[in-house]
């Protein structure tokens, strides 16, 4: 029977180390998940023993967040990207199926574009297509997460508001994550949505040649109307929805999910 147990650990690279938790057998296929801006592997938490029912599943910490490294270099997608290669290489994972959720999933494609040799599928789940278009919209709205320090502990509960009409109203456990991480990112917590605003996917996107599924959460107001784009840019690609999903998409519904993601990457066997 499948060892249902999380294990966490760190993988020194060479700018520093980078945290993961992995479930599955050691020498199973295997599935890297990349989380949105600002979490961590916590994400993927309740993911993990499920796709560690029949694969080798490993969640990371993004540089910069969760237990892993705080970079010195800008905040970059691509340089993201290298690093989980190095992971990859660190743990002896020649090739892997490859999910990413929000900045998880301009992460995933870069990854298959300058690393198509490590990737076998992709799962973009909830992710933008960023073009110029999106460039625009972004420089045009404030910063999602970033709250100055407040003496009172105000800033808190600004965090909170403004994620809150974002999250299911019942499960203030899953917003209390997100603020947990957002807090231990620190004034790094923006810094992944200034380096997806940066990304040029539009030159970069074709290179995706991997099967692709896109995951669109029906009631993500910011990554929704993505997935119409995402899957002309990706002739390959298949498209299922989770209507009720959220931003908090791994997390509020871990198990259709993972039931999404392992019915496709079940079809590569």
């Amino acid at each position: 029977m499948p060892d249902p147990t999380v294990h966490r650990a760190f993988a020194g690279l060479r700018d520093g180390q980078v945290h993961f938790a992995a479930c599955g057998p050691p020498q199973g296929q295997a599935v890297l998940l990349l989380h949105q801006t600002p979490r961590s592997w916590a994400e993927y938490a309740a993911v993990l023993p499920i796709l560690g029912a029949r694969y080798r599943a490993i969640a990371m910490d993004t540089a910069g967040f969760g237990d892993s490294f705080v970079p010195r270099w800008p905040p970059s997608i691509e340089r993201w990207a290298a690093v989980a290669v190095e992971l990859l290489d660190a743990l002896g994972i020649a090739r892997a199926h490859v999910v990413g959720h929000h900045t998880g999933g301009v992460i995933a494609v870069e990854l298959a574009a300058a690393y198509p040799g490590r990737v076998d599928r992709l799962v973009l789940s909830s992710t933008p297509f960023t073009d110029a278009a999106f460039r625009r919209e972004r420089a045009a709205r404030p910063p999602i997460d970033e709250v100055a320090t407040q003496a009172d502990g105000s800033h808190l509960a600004q965090l909170w508001q403004r994620r809150q009409p974002f999250y299911p109203q019942q499960r203030p456990e899953l917003l209390a994550a997100f603020v947990l991480d957002a807090l231990k990112a620190g004034g790094r917590a923006e810094d992944g949505h200034r380096a997806v605003a940066r990304y040029r996917m539009e030159d970069r996107i074709a290179r995706v040649r991997q099967p692709v599924l896109v995951l669109r959460a029906g009631a993500d107001p910011f990554a929704s109307p993505h997935a119409q784009a995402l899957c002309a840019q990706l002739p390959q690609a298949t498209r299922h929805d989770i209507p009720h999903g959220m931003v908090p998409l791994p997390d509020q519904l871990p198990e259709e999910f993972a039931a999404a993601v392992l019915a496709f990457i079940d079809a590569a066997r």
